[in-house]
């Protein structure tokens, strides 16, 4: 028998900062459209499903064309819920009902930027170099250890020992997208991280990514999304 695999998209309803953020027009389209269409796209999933609290959602992402076999429980909805909890939640509602996954996807919602082209990499490479998962990264584009720190108005160094340091002969640090992972079930259930001392990853560029938190963060999203694609 083959790899079988799950895409796994997180879209709790119950937005604060942004109302009906994980199903709001982006560019044309309802954001989680996105997250869908790039699971789709890999041709490498089993199985491409939403994991949400609301009927709303269900309804679009459906439209969209994944599945939403069950609703997220209500200790998975809340504020305090963590993603590796939403995932352990939906791997074993699946056992529940006969069916096994090796790998998982969980692709956040609200991350346009995503490919089938990067799905399909990063699952290869969990693979090919038998990594616990797979996530995607990009450097800061400030160097983290030439950071301040303020004391009210006072500011300084964090670390004083970079002060003279050319930016150049820094190490280059990386931080995550916030875009999606890709794990070993046995590996992740055993563990709970999607993060662990076994992790790879692949570098995208700045162009590619934006953290949307807020109303700002969704006109650059939307500006970075546009040049990317030609669109006005």
């Amino acid at each position: 028998m083959g790899i079988k695999r799950l895409a796994l998209i997180t879209a709790r309803g119950g937005s604060k900062r942004i109302p009906k953020k994980n199903i709001r027009e982006f560019c044309g389209r309802p954001i989680i459209g996105y997250s869908i269409q790039a699971a789709k796209d890999a041709g490498v999933f089993d199985v491409v499903m939403v994991s949400t609290d609301s009927e709303e959602i269900a309804g679009i992402a459906r439209l969209e064309g994944a599945e939403v076999p069950f609703l997220r429980s209500e200790a998975t909805s809340g504020d305090f819920a963590t993603t590796a909890d939403v995932i352990m939640e939906v791997l074993l509602q699946y056992e529940q009902k006969g069916e096994f996954f090796d790998e998982v996807c969980c692709i956040y919602p609200t991350a346009p930027f995503v490919t089938g082209e990067k799905l399909k990499e990063a699952v290869a490479l969990l693979e090919d170099k038998n990594y616990d998962s797979v996530m995607p990264v990009t450097p800061f584009s400030f160097p983290p250890l030439r950071g301040m720190v303020m004391d009210g108005d006072k500011i300084s160094y964090k670390w004083e020992e970079y002060e003279d340091s050319r930016s150049q002969d820094l190490e280059t640090i990386y931080h995550d997208c916030g875009q999606f992972y890709v794990l070993n079930v046995e590996l992740f259930k055993n563990t709970r991280k999607m993060v662990t001392k076994n992790t790879g990853a692949i570098e995208i560029s700045e162009m590619e990514m934006q953290d949307i938190d807020n109303e700002i963060d969704w006109k650059l999203a939307e500006l970075k999304y546009e040049l990317l694609h030609g669109r006005k």
